[in-house]
């Protein structure tokens, strides 16, 4: 019996993230999607069954690249975008399912990690084998190292800002505590979900039109745009929560890139021209690297050229990111220094309000209220 699995239409808009990998927005998607649905609609393959399958395969792709000859380089180029192929319909059919799991993700990303280490081994090894060349045995290290060195360095970024989200919006719940102010959004967050916001022109519009929100404990809440072409009562509706957005009080934008906006204004229509396409702005990253040493370079029989340009590219990326969370971290001791100073001045004019009303009671002979 087949599963009740919506268009394809809605599957792309439902199991696609939203920013990618070009590699699997441009040659991994336009396969994978229309086989998530076909697997969900036909079959009881669960997500984690499918991460085993891409393991296999890539264990299979570290079996012909260890072969060492050319034609079995090619195969071993082709059996590791299979296997990639299925490692992406894994979280898609787990979104369109609903069967998604923490065990599911550490055991996609460990099999990740061991399917990279075993093809760069295996790669490097075979081609040392054949030739006797040292090289390649420093370019398998290099490629272990440096997979290692980009999830690392994504896991501490990651938590560095959102430590720095976390202490702004603790000092924003104090100030709403206080006096009722404003809700919280990250200017980063509000361009994520409207790409085709121009912030040099109109920041403020930006922010008005985005679809990221931020509850009452300031967490980030994000909307999936819909893809088709609203019917009359949504656009009624929408007319309706678009007022009812004009009534409610306006939200405090806070932008951790400012800095690096300002050094590189044409980034922000870059950035916006790619994620218009889905395409995120780190072209380089796990993914693309791994590609180029496990497709591009044994498809040209250019292991070493192809593995040595594509590290380079990737720690110019990394390296370019934490330039950026550099930037940021100074924008985030201007944003918690000018919270500082504004709670001050609050203070300041509270006190002084209570002096002028202690004055104006002493001048009428009302005691001054407790």
């Amino acid at each position: 019996m087949p599963r009740d699995i919506p268009p394809l239409s809605d599957v792309r808009r439902l199991t696609q993230k939203k920013r990618d990998a070009w590699w699997t927005v441009l040659l991994v998607d336009p396969v994978a999607t229309p086989l998530v649905r076909l697997t969900a609609r036909w079959t009881r393959i669960t997500p984690n069954q499918i991460t085993w399958g891409a393991l296999i395969l890539g264990l299979g792709a570290a079996g012909c690249f260890a072969m060492g000859d050319w034609r079995w380089l090619i195969a071993g180029a082709v059996i590791y975008h299979v296997s990639f192929i299925l490692d992406c319909m894994d979280g898609k059919v787990a979104r369109l399912t609903g069967q998604g799991s923490v065990f599911g993700a550490w055991l996609d990303y460990i099999f990740d990690r061991v399917r990279v280490m075993a093809c760069a081994v295996a790669l490097m090894g075979g081609q040392y084998h054949r030739t006797g060349d040292i090289w390649y045995v420093w370019l398998a290290v290099a490629v272990v190292f440096l997979d290692g060195l980009r999830y690392l360095n994504a896991l501490e970024i990651f938590k560095t800002r959102h430590n720095m989200r976390k202490k702004i919006k603790a000092h924003v719940r104090a100030a709403r505590r206080a006096q009722n102010e404003q809700s919280l959004a990250f200017m980063e967050d509000l361009l994520r979900a409207n790409p085709s916001a121009d912030m040099e022109q109109d920041l403020t519009g930006a922010a008005a039109d985005a679809e990221t929100g931020v509850d009452e404990d300031g967490d980030v809440v994000e909307a999936r745009r819909e893809a088709i072409e609203p019917t009359a009562q949504e656009a009624q509706q929408t007319q309706e929560t678009q007022e009812a957005q004009d009534r409610a009080p306006k939200r405090q934008v806070v932008d951790l890139h400012q800095e690096f906006r300002s050094r590189f204004p044409a980034y922000l229509r870059f950035r916006s021209f790619l994620l218009r396409h889905r395409i995120r702005t780190h072209l380089i990253s796990g993914i693309e690297f791994q590609m180029a040493v496990f497709i591009i370079g044994p498809i040209l029989d250019q292991v070493i050229g192809t593995t040595i340009v594509a590290g380079a590219l990737l720690l110019v990326f990394e390296l370019a990111i934490v330039y950026k969370l550099l930037l940021s971290t100074r924008d985030f001791g201007r944003t918690l220094e000018a919270f500082e100073q504004e709670a001050a001045q609050r203070q300041e004019a509270l006190e002084a309000r209570e002096t002028q009303e202690e004055q104006e009671a002493q001048k009428d002979g009302v005691p001054a209220a407790v």
